[in-house]
């Protein structure tokens, strides 16, 4: 595809607030001075939009936002970027948000309230589904799965691919919600810990292919450091990943997918795309939020090109 692919994400939007580097929280009433204090659009469909942005696509992303400060500074983030967020609805619930305090090897537990996400699939922009190239859920595991299989039929119909991506952690009782969507997208997302989590097998592998027997196409797993499974067509491969030194991991997972589906739309097969997706990644958790780094398709292309990823 040489023309910019036009792509939907829709679901969960997320204004995170990122607090680097907290080793530890002080004690009482006590302090603690850090490097940076960052807010940034996140979550998987607010953050993967906005790296998807970056490597060039034009973007459409729906979902809902809090009547509230956070909503405006989400919505204002994102549509600065260059994201079209006419589709964002906004709601008397809080929106999204969550406060990352990353530790300095770039791993952050999350302190996170769900909000209007949770309203995502109520207002769904179905004239924006049909022109999409491209359909991208975020967190469908939030909008029920009779709502997602709805619209992910409907892109569908209308000549596009889709892809999923995950909030959610791997206990086995979410896999009811995930399991009945996998027959109905084309590039199904997780990490690790969902995956072997959530259909119980022994290792990534095994889980993979059994995601890929309940019905996902194509499977693309990462796992922190080690290598990307992929699972397409019913070969598995191993893809190493592209090094990185990282300051904050938490736009790690939307900027592998963003850089995964674009790769895919490009026509390149699953273990480039996968290649491509994890040197997305690494540019951005070399900063810290899901907004950071200067980067486009081409300059992920030539750095790949080079050997320098």
């Amino acid at each position: 595809m040489n023309a910019a692919p036009s792509i939907v994400t829709l679901g969960a939007h997320v204004l995170d607030t990122i607090v680097q580097p907290v080793d530890e929280i002080p004690e009482g009433q006590g302090s603690l001075l850090v490097d940076e204090i960052v807010m940034s659009a996140a979550g998987p469909a607010g953050g993967t939009a906005l790296v998807l942005n970056k490597l060039g696509a034009r973007v459409v992303t729906s979902g809902a936002v809090g009547d509230d400060v956070a909503g405006r500074v989400l919505v204002g983030l994102l549509g600065d970027a260059g994201i079209d967020v006419s589709n964002l609805r906004t709601d008397e619930l809080p929106t999204s948000a969550s406060v990352l305090p990353i530790r300095s090897d770039g791993s952050r537990p999350a302190l996170h309230v769900v909000g209007a996400n949770a309203l995502a699939a109520d207002v769904v922009p179905w004239d924006a589904l049909a022109a999409a190239d491209h359909v991208h859920v975020g967190a469908p595991e939030l909008l029920g799965p009779e709502n997602v299989i709805e619209i992910l039929e409907y892109a569908r119909r209308h000549g596009a691919t889709t892809s999923l991506d995950f909030l959610i952690g791997g206990d086995p009782a979410f896999y009811a919600l995930i399991k009945p969507l996998l027959a109905h997208t084309d590039y199904v997302l997780p990490n690790a810990e969902q995956a072997i989590g959530w259909t119980g097998a022994d290792d990534l592998p095994a889980a993979a292919r059994a995601l890929h027997a309940a019905g996902a196409a194509v499977v693309a797993c990462t796992n922190g450091g080690d290598d990307i499974v992929v699972v397409d067509g019913g070969a598995l491969e191993f893809v190493p990943i592209v090094p990185a030194e990282p300051v904050d991991t938490s736009g790690g997972g939307d900027a592998f997918s963003a850089g995964f589906v674009f790769a895919k739309l490009r026509g390149w097969s699953s273990r480039d795309a996968a290649r491509f997706g994890s040197a997305t990644a690494a540019q951005v958790v070399a900063g810290v939020g899901t907004d950071h780094g200067a980067y486009d398709a081409a300059s992920i292309d030539a750095l790949l090109s080079a050997g320098v990823l």
